[in-house]
């Protein structure tokens, strides 16, 4: 019997990058505050590599993001990473969506221009263009998004 269910349709393209930043819970019972790598971003989110796993709704606050910001979201899931669960990928869900990664040229469907984050670097001049330089270095040379995903 085949299982048909409808083609879930992406909001925005993510994109593959490394970007360093702490992650803290702001729920008491769930403390966390580490330094971890944000391995997939769009404006409404991220897929964030930590060795600590946070229950699902746990609302965070991501800090140290490139020009110096922080957003805030709550967990949407939280996934272990190979058979021994030393690492999980935690999905982030942003409260207030935006270009808070800095990423200078953001895709069409992002439909958020240039951030605060890229506008006060530029108004400090160091504004980026070169791709190969971090933060917008792309983890893979086979383009911005997963092969298998618009």
């Amino acid at each position: 019997m085949e299982i048909v269910t409808p083609k879930t349709a992406r909001r925005s393209t993510r994109l593959r990058v490394q970007i360093p930043l702490v992650v803290t819970s702001m729920d008491r019972r769930h403390p966390l505050s580490a330094q971890c790598v944000a391995l997939v971003v769009s404006p409404q989110g991220c897929g964030i590599r930590t060795s600590h796993a946070l229950p699902i709704k746990t609302p965070v606050l991501l800090s140290d993001l490139p020009g110096g910001g922080s957003a805030s979201g709550h967990v949407a899931n939280c996934l272990p990473l190979g058979k021994d669960a030393k690492d999980f990928l935690i999905g982030v869900s942003l409260y207030n969506q935006g270009n808070v990664w800095g990423i200078a040229d953001p895709p069409e469907d992002w439909n958020c221009g240039s951030n605060s984050s890229a506008a006060s670097a530029g108004a400090e001049g160091k504004t980026t263009t070169d791709k190969n330089v971090w933060p917008y270095n792309l983890s893979s040379g086979h383009g911005k998004t997963h092969p298998g995903r618009k």
